[in-house]
């Protein structure tokens, strides 16, 4: 199947003019022998869900009752605004800048909700320095615009706004100022619970598959990362510590309901992902740190608010569980986000 599984949409979608613009491209009713592949389908929708958002059309005598526009666009990190691994660090040797600019300018707020879980700026600051030190020295862009852009950390649980007057050009969020109502009934115990069982059966992994991985345990995630960065560990062996983790956590989570009280952390989300170079327990999800990003700015709707990652398949991909947060788009390296960026440049202003 071209298309794994499809779940609800946000909004329509315009998939026939989607279909023309990406055949212009790709010629796909042009090729004789090569039938449409799935990453044809995957720019098609893409396409055809950005035109939906910028350039909304009446469709036939489907009236859905959604705000049209984009308010908010949320990135995930590595392979999509960077390579694997690498960080942002100039307009110049990262063009995804310049882009992320301009939609700032245009009044819409960007969250950066990735899986790297720090509570001080410095080590967002490492990683985004090109984009903050550009927002900083903007002068295209006034004060509101430039605390639009925001990072959502450890998927969902470490907020920093930009602030250009901060050492770093971030500030520390507490998180009772913006976690969700679902996020407030976990307790510090229960989350302790949780990374307990994912710890013990990242331990083994290590044992069972002989990895050469050490374990590291973080404030809200627990995983491992090779022991030698120099040799990396295989998808094969990362694949299967992701189904392992997540079968293990979801079996701690099986009781007696008649004789047995329910698991402290019974509640609680997590996302376990396959990082390509290592392999991560999360607490919580992106779904979550998506709709923490629209509760930050006043409440946006999931049709005004656009994430963008390259992880969507269902197993151990943490972009996966943005769809029921909002709508998305699937890309494949830093160079599509570019490309799917200039699309939404480019519709916006033949909109104006």
């Amino acid at each position: 199947m071209l298309v794994p599984t499809i779940s609800a949409f946000f909004t329509p979608l315009a998939l026939e003019d989607a279909f023309y613009y990406q055949d212009s491209l790709r010629a796909i009713s042009s090729r004789r022998f090569v039938a449409p592949s799935f990453n044809d389908i995957r720019l098609i929708l893409n396409t055809a869900q950005i035109m939906a958002m910028i350039q909304p059309k009446p469709y036939r005598s489907l009236k859905p009752n959604i705000k049209a526009g984009l308010e908010l666009l949320t990135f995930d990190g590595d392979v999509t605004l960077y390579e694997d691994g690498a960080s942002l660090h100039s307009p110049e040797s990262d063009p995804v800048i310049h882009r992320l600019l301009h939609f700032l300018s245009q009044g819409v707020r960007i969250g950066i909700v990735t899986a790297a879980g720090y509570t001080q700026p410095k080590n967002y600051f490492d990683r985004l320095s090109g984009l903050l030190l550009a927002v900083q020295s903007s002068t295209e862009l006034t004060t509101q615009q430039k605390s639009n852009l925001i990072i959502m950390g450890g998927e969902s649980n470490f907020l920093l706004v930009f602030d250009e007057t901060a050492e770093y050009c971030l500030r520390y969020i507490h998180r009772r100022e913006w976690v969700l109502d679902a996020m407030k009934t976990w307790s510090e115990p229960a989350i302790q619970s949780l990374l307990d069982v994912a710890e013990a059966a990242f331990h083994s992994c290590i044992r069972t598959l002989h990895l050469q991985a050490k374990v590291l345990r973080k404030e809200r995630a627990v995983g491992i990362y090779a022991a030698d960065q120099s040799k990396k560990l295989t998808r094969e062996q990362l694949e299967e510590t992701v189904l392992v983790v997540q079968q293990v956590v979801e079996s701690s989570l099986v009781y007696d309901k008649e004789t047995e009280p329910p698991p402290a952390h019974a509640h609680i989300p997590f996302t376990v992902f396959n990082g390509g170079a290592d392999v991560f327990l999360d607490v919580g999800d992106k779904s979550m740190g998506v709709q923490s990003c629209q509760k930050w700015f006043g409440g946006i709707a999931p049709s005004s608010t656009l994430h963008v990652g390259d992880q969507f398949l269902s197993g151990g991909g943490n972009d996966f569980k943005a769809r029921s947060a909002c709508c998305c788009a699937w890309i494949a390296s830093p160079a599509e986000t570019v490309t799917l960026l200039d699309e939404m440049i480019a519709l916006g202003k033949a909109q104006r």
